[in-house]
């Protein structure tokens, strides 16, 4: 009778163990969807700004978010499939990418804080220099689009303000057709608008584009940080007590294993030489 109620309690401690980890697991998977989704966001709607920018660790921290997110998916359909088989090895290897992707996500966070603590430096340093060498140049119309449709969502006109655009080489060349500033600058865009540099006509007095951008990819960058360490962390909190939770129902389903029988050893007596 014993035996049978240490059996039923033992069956119960199993279901309750594979229910915990569908609810962690299903918390994992919301987690991960949050990583995957600003990661996805970043790069499908700040797409055009990054050819503007001298470094790549902005996307690289996008990147690096989006495989955190598909890896989640992923081991998230593993640890199903683990608790539901009851396969010691599945369970092993589901763990192993959960520590895996809490380390890919705190990098993420960590690079995006560690570039927004230079952001502002390179941007002085490089942007000026990308909008006037490269604007509407052969090969460059990565750059002139990012441009345009920066000075048009910002309301801006130039790296600092409008005149950045009068040493700029499109400005000096015959294609610039005597505009002073390219056309994206104004406030309604008409052919060959560039060519009146006054503020009712051209976003002159509205500042320039270089705090504008930094402003923006600072509160983005803080996005992808806070998520990444954020997540990462709640993520390590789930992690322990999944492991409890794992390691109990390991013991569960290794106790109903049938254990190999052991054969008893018969000792035959020697009979002593009189």
């Amino acid at each position: 009778m014993s035996a049978v109620y240490k059996d039923d309690q033992e069956d119960w401690l199993t279901v309750c163990l594979k229910y915990l980890l569908f609810v962690f697991n299903f918390l994992f998977w919301v987690g991960g969807a949050a990583v995957l989704g600003v990661g996805v966001w970043t790069l499908v709607e700040k797409s055009d700004y990054l050819s503007l920018l001298a470094s790549s660790a902005f996307a690289v921290s996008a990147y690096i978010l989006i495989l955190a997110g598909s890896l989640v998916v992923v081991t998230g359909f593993l640890g199903c499939c683990a608790v539901i088989r009851e396969q010691r090895s599945c369970l092993s290897m589901y763990f192993f990418c959960l520590l895996l992707i809490f380390l890919i996500e705190l990098v993420a966070g960590v690079l995006a804080y560690v570039y927004y603590q230079r952001l502002s430096e390179e941007l002085k340093q490089h942007l000026n220099h990308t909008m006037t060498e490269n604007y509407a140049q052969p090969g460059k119309e990565a750059i002139t689009l990012a441009v345009d449709r920066l000075q048009q969502d910002f309301k801006c006109c130039g790296s600092n303000d409008s005149h950045d655009w009068t040493l700029s080489v499109y400005v000096s060349s015959k294609q610039a057709g005597n505009r002073v500033v390219p056309d994206s600058c104004c406030k309604t865009i008409t052919p060959l608008c560039g060519k009146r540099d006054h503020p009712s006509n051209i976003y002159k007095v509205e500042g320039g584009c270089i705090t504008k951008l930094e402003q923006f990819l600072a509160d983005h960058l803080l996005v992808i940080g806070a998520v990444g360490i954020g997540v990462a962390c709640l993520q390590r909190k789930m992690i322990q007590t999944m492991e409890m939770s794992t390691y109990q129902l390991l013991v569960a389903i290794s106790s109903r294993l049938p254990q190999p029988r052991i054969r008893p050893q018969i000792k035959y007596k020697t009979e002593t030489p009189c």
